[in-house]
């Protein structure tokens, strides 16, 4: 009956998410910002019903679940950001660091359950970094300006990129077990989403911000964060 519910809830969310699309594109605005609201809700009750028949791995999930909520806090400062253009600066920070805060609690959950040795942690790291020095450096051949937010691009980047390294050295470890193998695709979901992103808040055309990358961008976010809370289900 639990995986009912997961599957449920999981199912649910990929419709509301649809939903949202449509709104967010359509109507913008607290439409918006009300539906992705409830689309990030979804992905938070994705995550507790499959937490609910792992009782076994309450630190896991737990973290997990606070890396959501931490998500969800991101979302709705991140659509603030286009309501209120006075205080853009100040919501972008804070979408920032929520999203860093909840990956932190991502990397908690996972080497807390990898069997992780010195070399594993040690490419982790250094994939990260070569990730996200990566982004700084082709700032410009991207057509990017970071500007004053470069330092903090750095540091979530890295986080979000040590998210991705750390899934994927585990998978590696452990034979490729399926939890791991669906956090690593999770976080190289998350990845993508961000890059887009990155074009629609730091392009120094300011050109792309259309229909089509709101589009991509949520989709590819919104299936990394409900791979990542699938993943919940699969840990053993």
């Amino acid at each position: 009956m639990t995986y009912n519910y997961y599957l449920i809830t999981l199912v649910t969310g990929a419709i509301i998410t649809a939903v949202f699309l449509v709104l967010r594109v359509k109507k913008g605005g607290f439409f918006g910002l009300f539906s992705k609201t409830v689309a990030s809700v979804s992905f938070v009750a994705t995550a507790m019903t499959a937490a609910h028949q792992k009782t076994s791995f309450y630190e896991f999930t737990s973290f997990m679940i606070m890396g959501f909520m931490f998500g969800l806090l991101g979302d709705i400062w991140l659509d603030l950001k286009w309501m209120y253009l006075e205080n853009k600066d100040s919501f972008l920070y804070a979408g920032f660091i929520s999203f860093l805060i909840g990956h932190i609690f991502f990397i908690s959950a996972i080497l807390h359950n990898s069997p992780w040795t010195f070399w594993s942690i040690f490419a982790s790291v250094v994939g990260a970094l070569v990730i996200s020095t990566g982004a700084v450096l082709l700032e410009k051949p991207m057509g990017l300006s970071y500007g004053k937010f470069k330092p903090i691009v750095f540091l979530y980047s890295t986080t979000l990129s040590l998210t991705l390294t750390t899934s994927a050295v585990t998978a590696y470890i452990t034979g490729f077990e399926k939890c791991w193998v669906i956090m690593t695709i999770g976080a190289a979901l998350f990845l993508f989403s961000d890059l887009v992103l990155s074009g629609m808040y730091f392009s120094v055309k300011q050109d792309k911000n259309t229909p089509v990358n709101v589009i991509i961008n949520h989709t590819l976010y919104y299936a990394a964060q409900f791979m990542l809370a699938s993943a919940i289900h699969f840990v053993k």
